[in-house]
């Protein structure tokens, strides 16, 4: 039982480390605010990771459209 726990928190540690790094790199380093992973990854994180990732976005590609989850409530297709 032991191991079984032990094995179960190692994977769930490892898809955070996965999941967290690839968001990480999304909205730090990337070319293409519209990659499609980064997107979902952005816009299933919790409001203060995802508004951070949003700001990071919005410093790098200002004059771009916003990608799904960092547009304004208000649906002008703008910045949030």
């Amino acid at each position: 039982m032991k191991k079984l726990l032990t094995v179960l928190l190692v994977s769930v540690a490892a898809v955070i480390i996965v999941v967290g790094g690839r968001w990480l790199l999304y909205v730090t380093n990337t070319s293409d605010p519209l990659d499609e992973v980064g997107i979902e990854l952005n816009s299933r994180m919790p409001e203060p990771l995802r508004q951070w990732g949003c700001a990071q976005l919005k410093s790098n590609f200002a004059e771009r459209l916003p990608p799904y989850g960092c547009t304004a409530a208000d649906g002008s297709g703008d910045w949030e």
